[in-house]
C-alpha cells in the first residue's frame, strides 16, 4: 500500500502494564497479545490507516483522513473495553494522535511530528486517547458520536523544545478519570510574575528612597 504524504495524522498505541501482565500470565499472554493486535488492526484498517510498524505491544499507524484516525482510536478503545479477555480484566491501552507533516524516509516516516505524536501517546494512561491541538482543530466538528474533547493544557514533552497543547477524548460509557499527564511539568493557570519584587513592595520602596 502506498504511504500517505503531506498532512497526515500519526497514531501511537501501547498496552499499559504489559510487562507485569506478561509476568503474571506467562504463556497465556500470547492470546491476550493476539486479541489486542487483531482489534487494533481491524480498527486501523476500517479507518483507512496503514500500520507502519509494531514493536512488542505497540502500534504506529498513519492516516490520510484525520477524522478517520480519531474514529479508529475511539473504535479500538470501545472494542477493547467490550472484549472478553482471557485474564478476566480489561486490557488498558493508551493512545496518542498528532497531525503534521508526513515526510517519508524509505518505508518509514521522518521529522519532528512523528516524535511529537509518540511523546503525546507516552504521556497518557491505559484507556486514554490523547490528541494534539493540531489534530483537534481539523476534526472538532467531525467527532464520533458520544465523544467530547477535554482540554488538558500545554505540556512540555521530553526532547521537544516547545510545549504542546493536549486534549483527551471523553468517550461515553468508558472510564474518563485519569491522573495528571506524565509530562515534564504540570501546566499552571497562574500568571507568570512580572518581576521578582512581587510581594516585596516595602523593600522596593526603600530601594527607591535610597536611590
Amino acid at each position: 500500500m502506498e504511504l500517505p504524504t503531506g498532512t497526515v495524522t500519526f497514531l501511537f498505541t501501547d498496552i499499559e502494564g504489559s510487562t507485569r501482565l506478561l509476568q503474571r500470565l506467562g504463556d497465556a499472554y500470547r492470546a491476550v497479545q493476539d486479541d489486542h493486535a487483531r482489534i487494533l488492526r481491524r480498527a486501523i484498517d476500517k479507518g483507512g490507516g496503514v500500520v507502519i510498524r509494531t514493536e512488542g505491544d505497540s502500534f504506529f499507524a498513519v492516516f490520510a483522513d484525520h477524522a478517520a484516525a480519531v474514529r479508529a482510536a475511539v473504535l479500538a478503545q470501545r472494542t477493547l473495553a467490550a472484549h472478553q479477555w482471557p485474564h478476566g480484566t480489561p486490557l488498558r491501552v493508551r493512545m496518542g494522535l498528532h497531525t503534521g507533516r508526513g515526510e517519508l524516509g524509505g518505508d518509514d516516516y521522518l521529522g519532528i511530528d512523528v516524535n511529537r505524536a509518540a511523546r503525546i501517546a507516552a504521556a497518557g494512561y491505559g484507556g486514554q486517547v490523547l490528541i494534539s491541538q493540531a489534530t483537534l482543530s481539523l476534526i472538532e466538528h467531525d467527532l464520533p458520536y458520544g465523544v467530547t474533547p477535554r482540554e488538558l493544557g500545554k505540556h512540555r514533552l521530553k526532547d521537544l523544545d516547545h510545549p504542546v497543547q493536549i486534549h483527551d477524548l471523553v468517550i461515553e460509557g468508558l472510564p474518563s478519570d485519569f491522573p495528571p499527564l506524565k509530562t515534564l511539568e504540570v501546566p499552571s493557570t497562574l500568571p507568570s510574575p512580572l518581576t521578582s519584587f512581587v510581594g516585596r513592595r516595602r523593600e522596593a520602596q526603600r530601594v527607591a528612597e535610597l536611590l
